[in-house]
């Protein structure tokens, strides 16, 4: 499984032969004016939520690649109505897709879209590819639902948002470490905003003090599991 980081929120990741991006928020984004849309591939997109700063390529990049886009219910409702190919959940429910197995889960934020439309719950998702097994926990504070995860799932690595302000800070994204009983960290949704501006070495130290493994990668960077 490789995952590159394309800024805030939004991630590629091939796994089974396949290619799905994650909340794609790219062309606006200054900081990921490296990556270009016209060249990524993705046979599926997946979204936690619909605010803007996770959806505002979706359109785009569906239409360049015929994605199918995974979220919850309403958003993919939302965009079977554009025309676009989706494939509806929610909170508890899973399905094998030909990449391996996803579960929608509880994630505590909000969620519509720039048009004021409603956007349903937002959600994480949890991936278990043939070898190795992710969550990504989208925007969300700390939960107690966490410790629900390693119940049913043993970990490889978690995605957890870490920029504090809208979602959880690096503080309560040590305790979700422990709900989830993963200690490999990728943290996202920080820097992009000023409201969200983190301090990478302390993060990084905090994790490290507490025996855990916080990876904050470059635009483009990409780790393999």
């Amino acid at each position: 499984m490789k995952i590159t980081f394309y800024g805030h929120a939004s991630l590629a990741i091939e796994v089974g032969g396949k290619n799905i991006i994650v909340d794609p928020f790219i062309t606006a984004n200054p900081e990921a004016a490296s990556i270009n849309l016209q060249n990524l591939k993705a046979d599926y997109i997946l979204l936690t939520h619909a605010h803007n700063d996770h959806i505002l390529d979706v359109e785009a990049l569906a239409q360049l690649t015929n994605a199918v886009i995974v979220s919850n219910a309403e958003i993919a409702e939302y965009y079977n109505k554009l025309g676009f190919k989706t494939h509806p959940m929610n909170h508890g429910g899973s399905w094998k897709f030909d990449f391996g197995k996803v579960k929608y889960v509880s994630a505590i934020h909000s969620s519509s879209f720039p048009d004021g439309t409603y956007g349903g719950n937002p959600g994480g998702f949890v991936i278990e590819g043939e070898h190795k097994n992710i969550y990504i926990a989208g925007d969300t504070a700390l939960t107690m639902d966490m410790k629900l995860i390693p119940l049913r799932t043993k970990l490889d690595l978690a995605i957890l948002p870490i920029g504090d302000n809208f979602t959880m800070d690096v503080e309560d994204a040590i305790i979700a470490s422990d709900f989830i009983e993963c200690d490999k960290i990728l943290g996202y949704h920080y820097d992009t905003f000023g409201y969200i501006k983190i301090n990478h070495e302390e993060a990084i130290r905090k994790f490290f003090d507490k025996g855990k493994d916080l990876m904050l990668l470059e635009i483009g960077e990409s780790i393999e599991l």
